[in-house]
């Protein structure tokens, strides 16, 4: 579903990873959009509280997060917690590194032609999965979770300027042996046995060990599930189901929603909210 962009006043909410990883791009969005718009009020949060309250007190400003998957996840996530997510729709300006998320939900990577289509596109409104802590995710869940261990150059990043974590990184330091990289790696992953329950009904039983799986947003108010099963010989075919709920539940396993790694869990359940987000994309 997909309606115009109405107002023209805009609240341009700039993360702070953005303005350190590339500050010429930050510095692009920020002329076109001002240049673009009846009115521009651009706020620079130091960190999650800043960045929540701007959101919070945006009044009748179109919010812009110019940031990468991360900032994205984490607006939709407070705009969710706040009961005001269907109220706006969000624009997005990806600037970063982790913007794989931006480009599957087709939101222009380039900083001009993202700013460009916050000015002239439209909104689209999408499905949302929410477990139930009341996370989300916007793209793909995936258990175990692939790639999920955050590098410590990256936490460093969104740490700058917090004596507390240095600190931190610092006792860290003294207990993880140190990478050519600068990176910890993710253990190695094995098998896991998990339920996997679609609207009530068991997809795969705690039998059955599996490699992986993966909840996808779908259309209509359903979700994609695949699970793949390990392999015995022959290569398993994946499992699939489409439904509104589903529940995973065994040993603790961790998954990933998007950017953001949780866990350790024994049972998470995601629910389909039909058409509850909506992001400005450029104009088809």
């Amino acid at each position: 579903m997909a309606t115009s962009a109405t107002s023209d006043q805009l609240l341009v909410v700039i993360d702070p990873v953005a303005r350190r990883t590339d500050g010429e791009s930050v510095r692009i969005a920020k002329d076109v959009l001002g240049a673009g718009a009846a009115g521009t009020k651009v706020c620079l949060p130091d960190g999650p509280e800043e960045f929540a309250r701007a959101l919070v007190r945006r009044g009748s400003r179109r919010p812009v997060v110019i940031g990468d998957d991360r900032a994205l996840v984490r607006a939709v996530g407070l705009l969710h917690r706040q009961r005001e997510l269907a109220d706006c729709a969000l624009s997005l300006v990806p600037v970063g590194s982790a913007l794989s998320l931006a480009r599957s939900l087709g939101v222009p990577t380039g900083a001009v032609a993202a700013a460009r289509a916050v000015l002239d596109g439209a909104e689209r409104w999408m499905d949302l999965l929410v477990d139930d802590s009341d996370g989300v995710v916007l793209g793909t869940l995936r258990i175990p979770p692939v790639g999920g261990v955050t590098p410590l150059r990256e936490v460093a990043a969104d740490g700058a300027g917090h004596p507390w974590l240095r600190t931190c990184r610092s006792f860290v330091r003294t207990l993880v042996p140190a990478r050519p990289s600068g990176i910890v790696s993710a253990p190695e992953a094995g098998p896991a046995r998990l339920r996997v329950e679609v609207d009530g009904e068991t997809l795969v039983d705690l039998g059955q060990p599996v490699e992986g799986v993966s909840v996808v947003p779908g259309v209509s108010g359903a979700a994609r599930v695949e699970v793949r099963p390990a392999s015995v010989g022959a290569e398993a075919s994946p499992l699939s189901a489409e439904g509104r709920t589903v529940t995973v539940s065994g040993a603790h396993f961790r998954y990933r929603a998007d950017a953001v790694v949780s866990g350790p869990v024994r049972t998470r359940t995601w629910v389909v909210r039909e058409a509850a987000w909506g992001l400005v994309l450029p104009a088809r």
